[in-house]
C-alpha cells in the first residue's frame, strides 16, 4: 500500500506546506454537517509513484470507520475535495445501507463508484470527475454489460472475479466496473431525480431498470 523513498519524503514534505492535514479536517467538518455523515479518522500518506520522481495519482480507500487518502502534490483545492467527496460518500453510503461490506456484490460496488462520482459532480463539478467516467461511449458500455456485468452482478466480494470486474484486470477492460456504475447512474439521473440524501439509501437494484431499459 506504502512504501518510503525519497519521492514520497518530498511529497510528504509538500502536502506539510500546503496544510493538506488542515484541508482534509475542514472538508470533513463540512461534509460531515452537510451530509450527517460520520465522525471518523483521516489518514494522509504520499502518493506512491512507479519510481524516482515519477508522475503519481491521488486515490482512497474506504471503510466503514476511517479513510485513507493517497496525496500527490495537488496545485487546485477542488482536486483534493473532489476526491475527498468521493471517499466519504462512500463511508456514508456504506453505513446508510447498514450492510456488511463483506456481503456486497459487484452491483452493490459499481453503484457505490458511480454515486460517489454523482457526489463529485455535483459537489464539485463536471471538470473534477474521475477520466473513468467518460472513459468509454454508452455502445461500449452497453456491449460490457452483456458481455462481462450481467451475468456476474451477485458475485460477492470475496470472490476473485468481483475484484477483475470492477478494476477491469486480466480480460476485463480497464476500470470496467467504475465506468458502468457511473454510466447506470447517469442513466437513471436522465429519469428520475436524484439527491445526494438520496443516493445514501436506494437500493443499488432500483437503479438497474433504467439502465436495462435505455
Amino acid at each position: 500500500m506504502y512504501r518510503p523513498n525519497r519521492r514520497s519524503k518530498y511529497i510528504y514534505e509538500e502536502l506539510k506546506e500546503n496544510g493538506a492535514w488542515g484541508k482534509v479536517e475542514k472538508l470533513l467538518k463540512m461534509y460531515q454537517q452537510k451530509w450527517r455523515g460520520p465522525d471518523i479518522p483521516i489518514y494522509i500518506f504520499p502518493a506512491a509513484p512507479g519510481g524516482l520522481f515519477s508522475d503519481s495519482k491521488k486515490s482512497g480507500l474506504s471503510f466503514t470507520d476511517k479513510v485513507f487518502l493517497f496525496l500527490p502534490v495537488l496545485e487546485d483545492d477542488k482536486e483534493l475535495e473532489a476526491l475527498f467527496v468521493h471517499e466519504y460518500h462512500h463511508v456514508c453510503r456504506i453505513n446508510k445501507q447498514k450492510k456488511n461490506i463483506n456481503l456486497y456484490t459487484l452491483l452493490d460496488s459499481i453503484v457505490l463508484e458511480g454515486l460517489a462520482e454523482f457526489a463529485v459532480e455535483t459537489c464539485c463539478g463536471k471538470q473534477y470527475r474521475s477520466n473513468w467516467c467518460t472513459q468509454y461511449s454508452r455502445a461500449e458500455l452497453e456491449t460490457y454489460w452483456n458481455k462481462y456485468l450481467k451475468e456476474n452482478l451477485d458475485l460477492k466480494k470475496n470472490r476473485r472475479a468481483h475484484d477483475q470486474i470492477l478494476f477491469g484486470d486480466g480480460r476485463y477492460p480497464r476500470m470496467l466496473g467504475y465506468s458502468a456504475g457511473y454510466e447506470i447512474i447517469s442513466i437513471f439521473r436522465e429519469k428520475e431525480k436524484l439527491s445526494i440524501k438520496n443516493s445514501f439509501t436506494i437500493d443499488a437494484k432500483k437503479f438497474l431498470p433504467s439502465f436495462e431499459k435505455n
